[in-house]
């Protein structure tokens, strides 16, 4: 392989990263609201600012992206709500985001651990791995 193909796939793989990352913001960020309405009945940009740590023009910005996504809807002044596709989506996180962190459990793993090292986990396994954490899991239960 030359330098050219090297680069080639470097920037690809580079890529991908980057559209990993986006959708692991864009999960966070669903989930996130989805907790903020069921706890306090709504979910505000301050809220979402604190519960990140990040500037009130971070959170409007990426609520900009999950607008165009149609993952959730916001008017000025206003709550942010979810959509149907949002809160399919912070429904799905959640529970690959429990899977991954009974799994860990399941391994011996201290739950402040398991819980941090979910958080990180959970946007990193396919559907194969998922099953696999589960099959584990059940029978772990079973014996």
């Amino acid at each position: 392989m030359g330098a050219i193909e090297r680069d080639e796939e470097r920037a690809k793989q580079h890529e991908r990263t980057r559209r990993q990352n986006a959708l692991e913001v864009t999960e966070d960020y669903v989930e996130a609201i989805s907790d903020l309405i069921e706890e306090r009945g709504e979910a505000k940009v301050t809220d979402l600012a604190r519960h990140f740590g990040v500037a009130h023009v971070t959170v409007i910005r990426t609520v900009e992206r999950l607008q165009e996504q149609k993952l959730v809807t916001k008017a000025p002044y206003k709550s942010i709500k979810l959509t149907r596709k949002g809160a399919a989506m912070a429904k799905a996180s959640r529970e690959r985001h429990q899977l991954v962190q009974d799994f860990l459990l399941a391994l011996g793993v201290s739950e402040e651990r398991a819980q941090a090292d979910a958080e990180g986990i959970e946007h990193h396994v396919g559907r194969e791995t998922l099953e696999a954490m589960q099959r584990f899991i059940e029978s772990k239960n079973r014996g």
